[in-house]
């Protein structure tokens, strides 16, 4: 709701600023969607912020397609968009009829596979971006199966309590994405745990994990300690532990993280 990203998204989405921040879902998703597809030789990227929202849109537009094109032919929005910023923001760029786009696309999702869907309703698309590491990889074939070739570009590391890393290899393989942590975001500390996130105790015999390194984890209470970025080690796994400039205080994301290489 910031000033700044009202501003600055109408100057690289083909979403109107009025559909992101819809409060209604169905409404929102239709209207970017449908805004997408009136702008489709303008766009050059398909952009979330998570894969699993990408997937989600091409869920949706399985679902919608045909009223999409409807309205496209029509020049007239369908009328269970009631949201008042959604009709003008929308009715601004659906001016007229335009059956000629209507059956472009209408052609396209109207085969049997949905392979490649992307690069064929927005050909020219660079590439898709969306953070697609951790739990989001599970996306990663899907996001492949509809790109039809297009790069798949995980370009940072963040939440909303902080922007953690940047890609510093955009165009590497979605599986091998690592992120170089920027110490001037917030102020990180990193909880040792093991690979599945569960946080390690004294008797931990993890591969990998001398007992003389786990020892100097762990304090006189038996409780393991934070590290900062000069103490983490090679090869081992973390929790994020976030101190931001907004109040958080040791904020444990919940994230786990493994060290695969330094700058």
């Amino acid at each position: 709701m910031s000033d700044s990203f009202k501003k600055s998204v109408p100057k690289i989405c083909t979403s109107p600023i009025e559909t992101i921040l819809c409060l209604d879902h169905k409404q929102s998703m239709y209207c970017q969607l449908l805004t997408g597809l009136l702008q489709r030789d303008h766009v050059v990227s398909i952009s979330s912020i998570f894969g699993s929202v990408l997937a989600r849109s091409i869920k949706f537009l399985e679902d919608y397609w045909n009223e999409l094109c409807s309205n496209i032919r029509t020049g007239c929005l369908s009328d269970w968009i009631t949201d008042p910023g959604c009709r003008n923001a929308v009715s601004s760029i659906l001016t007229r009829p335009n059956p000629d786009l209507a059956d472009t696309i209408e052609h396209i999702c109207g085969n049997e596979s949905w392979e490649g869907i992307i690069k064929k309703l927005w050909p020219k698309a660079k590439y898709i971006n969306s953070v697609i590491t951790g739990t989001m990889s599970q996306y990663i074939s899907l996001l492949d199966f509809y790109g039809g070739g297009i790069p798949l570009v995980s370009p940072s590391y963040g939440s909303s309590e902080s922007t953690f890393g940047i890609n510093l290899n955009p165009l590497s393989n979605p599986y091998d994405v690592s992120y170089t942590f920027l110490p001037n975001m917030a102020y990180f500390e990193f909880l040792p745990v093991d690979k599945d996130g569960e946080e390690k105790a004294r008797e931990s015999n993890l591969d990998g994990v001398s007992s003389q390194w786990l020892s100097e984890m762990i304090n006189a209470n038996g409780n393991v300690e934070h590290v900062d970025f000069t103490n983490v080690k090679l090869g081992q796994y973390y929790e994020v532990v976030v101190t931001n400039f907004t109040g958080l205080y040791r904020y444990r994301v919940g994230d786990s993280s493994q060290v695969n290489r330094f700058p």
